[in-house]
């Protein structure tokens, strides 16, 4: 068993880093646009409405550094790439759908309570 004790900082810093890495506007709608197989490039953008062919290459190449996804050319003329959810990129795409069903079921208390609360402030 490992006795090493750890500070807390760093803990908290590594997964702060990741949870702003996959919290951004792009990684969760390219990991859901991955969930049902492997897609090529512009599949993905077709699937990802408003990303820029930069940002999508930026979030593919950040997600496949992480290990979320792989990518794998074809040897065809011109080369075919495709990009696929890895194990990792598969348990991050099944907790945001967890994420996303706790989001509908309690939107329309959320709302309430904004509208209470900006109704206070008034």
């Amino acid at each position: 068993m490992d006795m090493t004790v750890k500070p807390a900082g760093a803990d908290c810093r590594a997964v702060s880093e990741i949870l702003s890495r996959i919290g951004d506007k792009w990684t969760i709608q390219v990991v859901v646009a991955l969930r049902s197989g492997p897609h090529r490039f512009n599949e993905i953008k077709r699937r990802v409405g408003g990303i820029s062919q930069q940002m999508l290459t930026r979030t593919l190449k950040t997600l496949e550094r992480d290990g979320m996804i792989e990518r794998s050319v074809r040897d065809t003329t011109p080369p075919q790439v495709e990009y696929a959810l890895t194990r990792l990129g598969h348990s991050l795409s099944e907790a945001a759908r967890h994420l996303a069903d706790w989001a509908a079921a309690h939107r329309e208390a959320i709302a309430g309570n904004r509208i209470r609360h900006d109704n206070r402030q008034l």
